[in-house]
C-alpha cells in the first residue's frame, strides 16, 4: 500500500477535488478549522481496508466540510469510495437503520451512497476505535447558487425517495421534532436575548403555538429530514444523487417538504422566492399528490421546520468554544424565515392552489 496522500477538500462535490490546503497532522487540522475529527494512521487504514474487497488504497483525501462526522475520499484499486467515521450527534444504535435505509433506497433506484459490506457481511465496522463505514462514491457537485431548475429536480427526487422507502421495514422516531423543541429551547433560553433582544419571549410564544397546533395523522413514512443543498449533487442541470441520511427518520412527508422549502427557497437577502417553491412543489406532487390536510398544514409545518433549525443553530452558536473545528451558523437566518412563515395565511403563498 502506498502511503496515503492527505489533502483537505472543500466539498463542492466528490467529483471535483479542490485542495484548499495541505495538512499533515491533527494539530494543523485544528488550526485550519477543518471539520475532520479523527486522524487515520497508515496502519489503521491498512488494517481497516483489508476487510473489504476494494483493493489497496493509493490516496486518502479528507473532505473539509461536515459537522457531524469525519469523511474521507478513498482512491483504491477498485475505484473511489467514501469513508465515514461517526463522531458527534449520531447515536451509534441508529447506525444500522441509516445504513440499511441507504442500501434499500439504492436497490429501489434512488441515487444515493450504497454501503459496502465487509467480508463478514456487515456494513458497519470500526477504525481508530470509532464506528465507521465505507459507501460508494457519488459523482456531482452541490449547487452554490440555487436556481428554479434545481428546485424542480429536488421536488421530483424527494417524492421518489418517499415512495421508494414505503416498503422499508425500519422505523426511527424523529427525535428533533416538535416534542423535543421546548427542551432544546430551555437549554439556551437564558442566553437567547444576547443574540437578539426579545428573542426568548418570541420563541417561547411560538413554541406554545406549535405544540398546541401541530397536526396529527398526516401521511407519513421515511423522510430525509436534512435535505439542504449541500446534501444534493448535480451533474449539469440534472440531479445526480442525495447524500447524508444521518437524520433520516419516520415522520410526515410534508414536514420533509417544509424543511426543503426553508433550505432551498429563500434568497441570500432573506426574501422568499415563490418561483423556486412552485417548481419544487409542482414536481413533487406530480409523483406523489398532496392530501388536503397536507396543504392546510404546510404553513405550520414550515414554521416548525424553521424552529427546529433555529434552535439547533442557537445552541451551537452559544455553545461552540473558540477554536472549535467548525464555525456555527447564524441562527437569526432561521428566525427571519420563521417570521415569514408566521405571515403566511395558506398554501398559496408557496405557489400551491
Amino acid at each position: 500500500m502506498l502511503a496515503p496522500r492527505l489533502l483537505f477538500l472543500d466539498r463542492i462535490g466528490y467529483d471535483f477535488w479542490l485542495p484548499v490546503f495541505p495538512a499533515t497532522s491533527l494539530v494543523e487540522l485544528r488550526r485550519q478549522n477543518v471539520a475532520v475529527y479523527t486522524h487515520i494512521s497508515d496502519a489503521d487504514l491498512k488494517a481497516f481496508v483489508a476487510d473489504y474487497d476494494i483493493g489497496e488504497v493509493s490516496s486518502l483525501i479528507a473532505i473539509a466540510e461536515g459537522i457531524e462526522n469525519s469523511n474521507y475520499l478513498l482512491l483504491c484499486e477498485g475505484g473511489r469510495y467514501i469513508l465515514t467515521i461517526y463522531e458527534r450527534r449520531v447515536r451509534h444504535q441508529d447506525l444500522p437503520f441509516f445504513l440499511s435505509l441507504m442500501e434499500h433506497l439504492s436497490g429501489r433506484g434512488i441515487a444515493c451512497p450504497t454501503p459496502v459490506r465487509a467480508h463478514d457481511g456487515d456494513a458497519l465496522s470500526q477504525i481508530a476505535g470509532k464506528p465507521a463505514a465505507i459507501v460508494t462514491f457519488l459523482a456531482g457537485v452541490w449547487p452554490r447558487r440555487i436556481w428554479p431548475n434545481h428546485c424542480r429536480e429536488l421536488g421530483a427526487a424527494l417524492a421518489g425517495l418517499h415512495l421508494a422507502a414505503m416498503d422499508f421495514d425500519g422505523t426511527r422516531a424523529n427525535d428533533l421534532s416538535v416534542g423535543s423543541w421546548s427542551q432544546m429551547f430551555e437549554r439556551v433560553a437564558a442566553q437567547a436575548d444576547t443574540i437578539k433582544l426579545g428573542l426568548e419571549v418570541e420563541l417561547r410564544a411560538e413554541l406554545m403555538t406549535l405544540e398546541q397546533s401541530w397536526p396529527r395523522g398526516l401521511p407519513s413514512g421515511i423522510i430525509h429530514a436534512d435535505l439542504f443543498p449541500d446534501n444534493v449533487f448535480f451533474e449539469g442541470d440534472k440531479l445526480s444523487g442525495l447524500i447524508d441520511f444521518y437524520f433520516a427518520c419516520t415522520d410526515f412527508f410534508a414536514y420533509d417538504i417544509a424543511v426543503c422549502l426553508n433550505a432551498w427557497c429563500f434568497e441570500p437577502d432573506g426574501a422568499f422566492n415563490i418561483t423556486k417553491a412552485r417548481n419544487m412543489l409542482a414536481s413533487y406532487r406530480s409523483a406523489r399528490p398532496f392530501s388536503a390536510d397536507e396543504l392546510r398544514s404546510l404553513p405550520l409545518l414550515c414554521r416548525g421546520a424553521a424552529m427546529r433549525f433555529l434552535l439547533t443553530r442557537l445552541h451551537d452558536w452559544l455553545n461552540t468554544p473558540e477554536g472549535a473545528l467548525v464555525r456555527p451558523k447564524d441562527p437569526l437566518e432561521y428566525f427571519h424565515k420563521l417570521r415569514f412563515h408566521q405571515s403566511v395565511d395558506g398554501p398559496g403563498a408557496y405557489g400551491l392552489d
